[in-house]
């Protein structure tokens, strides 16, 4: 692996074998068009699938990296985050669920117009977002994204989008602090962000595949609200202090 790579690209999986069979060769054959070097890591979070996604990771020569035990998706983020190596890093989700233009945004943003983060916000009117959810789902939704938006996150509504790309100066700082393993560690590396101060783009997305997991309400949403009191409790204890500044 050289260190003089362009973008990384940060897959976190979960008994993901199959997203990632299906899809990874439309993300690779796209990137190989582009003027860039780039890295994709597989972030495996304790699959225990027989060693399927290690397979696969290697069949598509990507890099691999393991935790025993699941941990959430926070974690395995932060795990594939802290070895990128990429001048500019990119997480997405196993079932690449968003058009590959998505990339080229958030790359001319950071290199060009400089931003510290580039997010996807479906949101935006020139998003585009098919999928079929329930009134139950949807209202839970929209209160969680209020809750969120309005006394988390600065105003950005959406905040579970499932792309977000970085800067290497961002990426490192803001990985080095996290602490939610869960669903919740979106709203975390925002909040942390927003108390940086860095620099915001959010770009409109449109969905390529819907072969992804879902969060279930009755599931995650007890254990997302949590966290959201450990991401403001973390704040006030100074968690989110760099040790070195």
């Amino acid at each position: 692996m050289t260190n003089n790579v362009d973008l990384s690209i940060v897959i976190p999986s979960f008994k993901d074998s199959e997203a990632l069979k299906k899809n990874l060769h439309f993300l690779i054959d796209f990137l190989q068009t582009q003027q860039y070097t780039f890295e994709i890591i597989i972030a495996d979070d304790g699959s225990e699938d027989q060693g399927m996604t290690k397979e696969i990771a290697q069949n598509f020569n990507c890099i691999y990296t393991y935790t025993k035990k699941n941990f959430g998706k926070g974690s395995s983020i932060r795990q594939g985050m802290q070895i990128a190596q990429g001048k500019y890093r990119i997480f997405t989700d196993a079932d690449i669920p968003y058009d590959l233009r998505a990339i080229e945004k958030i790359m001319h943003h950071l290199s060009v117009q400089e931003y510290d983060l580039v997010i996807g916000d479906r949101t935006l009117p020139d998003s585009k977002y098919y999928t079929e959810i329930s009134k139950l789902r949807k209202t839970a939704s929209k209160i969680y994204s209020f809750v969120v938006g309005r006394f988390i996150a600065g105003g950005m509504f959406d905040t579970q989008c499932g792309i977000k790309g970085f800067n290497e100066k961002s990426a490192t700082n803001i990985f080095g602090l996290t602490r939610i393993n869960g669903f919740a560690c979106d709203v975390e590396i925002l909040y942390i962000a927003l108390k940086k101060n860095y620099d915001i783009k959010k770009i409109p997305v449109q969905l390529r595949s819907q072969d992804g997991k879902t969060v279930h309400i009755a599931k995650h949403t007890p254990g997302m609200l949590i966290d959201l009191f450990k991401i403001i409790s973390n704040f006030y204890r100074k968690k989110y202090k760099e040790k070195n500044v």
